[in-house]
């Protein structure tokens, strides 16, 4: 849990100094561990340093002015994000979007740049119907705070890892391909622990989220190959939703964690 709580403190901290100079070792110092503890935390979960993940979110924010404000000027946007001039904040952009600022305004572009990120690693943070990147979570947060979320936790994970290190990993795929099996297309499975897992969807119908609940329990059992052997796997899954007027890591990670352990408690698997 240590290393979840200190992601979460940097995310919020990132999040509310985008347009400040924020540096790693600012970052680190409000987490309470050392610049190397954090990059290694950061690259281990996200697959992206914390410079560059500051870029990412910087320039998903001035996406959204770009493309919502259209009487603001380019260089008034650099400026607002810690750029002093105009090019150095079109190289930043391009970085991202792989264009500069002005043709972005110019032509319609997906509002999510794509993170080309292979589905297979078991250790990134997310994985989904979509390709996104751990950026984009924080917008998709906003956006559906009224959805439900499915929430799942690898059954007797001590069990499996005692077969060895490298059957624990296979369960942690297993359980994510189980998970985006069975959600829809507009859809995202992420990670928000060792062997906890929350789809975040699309919809705001509680017999939508329960239909993909039930899916993902009807596997219950299904074994997959590790260590030259069967191994059956099981997830305890509920369906759950946060009401919530404003978005905060800390408390929307606190309270699908909460939904896994009422979970277990009650046997709603």
């Amino acid at each position: 849990m240590r290393r979840v709580e200190l992601l979460l403190t940097a995310l919020e901290y990132i999040e509310g100094h985008l347009r400040d100079d924020i540096r790693t070792e600012d970052v680190a110092a409000v987490c309470f561990c050392s610049k190397s503890t954090l990059e290694k935390t950061f690259r281990c979960v996200n697959r992206i340093s914390v410079h560059d993940y500051v870029i990412r979110r910087r320039m998903m924010q001035a996406a959204r002015l770009l493309a919502g404000s259209p009487d603001r000027t380019i260089l008034d946007i650099a400026l607002e994000y810690g750029y002093s001039t105009h090019e150095s904040f079109a190289r930043a952009f391009r970085q991202v979007w792989n264009c500069r600022p002005s043709e972005f305004r110019k032509m319609k572009y997906e509002l999510y740049p794509r993170l080309r990120i292979p589905a297979e690693n078991g250790g990134q943070c997310m994985m989904s119907n979509r390709h996104v990147d751990i950026s984009e979570l924080y917008d998709l947060f906003q956006e559906r705070k009224d959805c439900f979320f499915i929430c799942c936790d690898v059954k007797e994970m001590m069990r499996i890892n005692e077969i060895s290190h490298r059957a624990g990993d296979l369960a942690i795929i297993e359980a994510m391909e189980r998970m985006s099996a069975a959600a829809g297309e507009g859809d995202l499975v992420f990670r928000i622990g060792g062997d906890e897992f929350c789809i975040l969807t699309d919809s705001r119908e509680e017999s939508y989220a329960e239909g993909i609940a039930e899916a993902i329990r009807a596997r219950n059992g299904e074994s997959f190959s590790g260590e030259g052997r069967e191994v059956p796997l099981y997830l305890h899954t509920t369906a759950v939703r946060l009401e919530q007027t404003h978005v905060r890591y800390d408390e929307l990670y606190t309270g699908l964690h909460e939904a896994i352990y009422e979970a277990i408690r009650t046997g709603r698997d």
